[in-house]
């Protein structure tokens, strides 16, 4: 007797579920990335609490990138195998694992445990939402997509990061109270993510038809166009990586704030400029924005250092914005290229070896600040990461104008 396989339907079935569902992943890229930087003003909390060193801060910060990797690596082209729906749900169902060890954390190596889950809510979910946006959206309008993508990202990220510094300075258990708003958002998701509508057709027990073996592969055929973008997201990646593990250290050390809605609100700053940048330069080609990102990235990290060795809160807002131009150009080209180049039956894939030059980019110069600040000072680290950023935009600006739209 054969099988009867029942499909989950291709497109949402009407106008209304098709705009709900595409707000529903919106939802779901912000709120997962929003997971990433609950911890941002606390961090300060944790360290003075916790008693370890600026090297243990950034190595706690990136070891999310262990999480991504794994998610990017195995799970990269999950979605492609069992549906974007199903997928979101695993994600977001380890965010909400993650979001726990971190409520219930006593020491340090619950936080390094919580960021390694967060990174692979955030690498699972990052790579299914963007395809699944890019399905939802008219596939001769990719921009608009990339516009989507992008813009829920950054507003999460700058969100979770204002929302977490303003309970720990106003509400009680500073280091517990974030968690349970982020819990209550991702509890939220989750009824939302039951309901949306499925772009990928899939036989219900396409589940033991997946395949877990390790691929992050991008094809032949695209290899020569994907080094641009992929180069242009690992530098836009550095600079947010700065806000978001070391400036709450730089304002409360350097600057001498203290306050942790204050280190919230700089990174919002950065994350709302981003997506106002994404917004307002849809028609700006994707080289164009590439190569501009490239050019702002010298000045926004001497707009840092300048504002470090000054121990001014008023350059650190400017080099903020300028930085947050730099990324929503860098970022939003990218990935736009990426999603324009992508075989439509390997999206997901490719897109989430687009993400993991990303996170290798949000992690490694981090962790190389953190190594010399311990050996040197905070001053000097900056200096190098503001040199290797230099160094990076030439190189990278190298290929970008070897890089011609397709």
């Amino acid at each position: 007797m054969a099988t009867k396989h029942t499909s989950i339907p291709s497109r949402a079935e009407s106008e209304f579920s098709r705009t709900a569902t595409l707000a529903t992943v919106a939802a779901l890229i912000a709120v997962l990335f929003a997971g990433s930087t609950v911890v941002t003003p606390l961090y300060v909390i944790y360290e003075r609490q916790f008693g370890f060193a600026q090297v243990t801060l950034t190595l706690i910060y990136a070891a999310y990138v262990i999480g991504n990797l794994a998610a990017l690596l195995v799970f990269g082209r999950i979605s492609d195998q069992i549906g974007r729906r199903r997928t979101a749900a695993i994600a977001t169902a380890i965010a909400i694992i993650g979001a726990l060890v971190f409520l219930f954390a006593h020491g340090i190596a619950a936080l390094y445990v919580g960021r390694v889950l967060s990174g692979l809510a955030i690498g699972i979910g990052a790579g299914t939402g963007t395809a699944w946006l890019s399905e939802l959206i008219d596939e001769t309008d990719k921009s608009r997509a990339t516009v989507v993508a992008t813009s829920a990202n950054f507003a999460g990220l700058g969100i979770g990061a204002v929302i977490a510094g303003l309970l720990a300075d106003y509400a009680p258990h500073p280091l517990r109270t974030p968690f349970i708003a982020y819990l209550a958002a991702l509890m939220m998701t989750v009824i939302l993510i039951a309901f949306a509508g499925e772009t990928v057709p899939r036989p219900l027990d396409a589940l033991r038809q997946v395949s877990l073996r390790p691929r992050a592969a991008v094809p032949t055929a695209i290899r020569a166009a994907f080094v641009a973008p992929a180069v242009t997201g690992f530098g836009a990646m550095a600079l947010v990586a700065f806000f978001a593990a070391l400036v709450p250290s730089v304002l409360a050390n350097e600057l001498h704030e203290t306050s942790h809605a204050i280190a919230g609100a700089v990174f919002l700053e950065l994350a709302a400029t981003v997506a106002i940048v994404i917004a307002l330069t849809r028609p700006l080609p994707s080289r164009t924005a590439m190569l501009c990102s490239l050019g702002l990235m010298l000045p926004s990290v001497s707009l840092i250092v300048a504002a470090q060795f000054q121990g001014s809160l008023a350059l650190m807002i400017a080099a903020t914005a300028l930085c947050g131009v730099a990324v929503g150009l860098g970022y939003r080209g990218s990935l736009q290229v990426v999603n324009q180049i992508a075989p439509e039956d390997r999206r997901a894939e490719v897109v989430s070896a687009y993400f993991i030059c990303g996170f290798l980019g949000n992690a490694l110069p981090v962790i190389g600040i953190g190594v010399i600040s311990t050996l040197a000072s905070p001053r000097v680290a900056s200096l190098v990461f503001a040199a290797m950023i230099a160094a990076f935009a030439v190189i990278a600006l190298g290929f970008g104008l070897r890089y011609s739209d397709r």
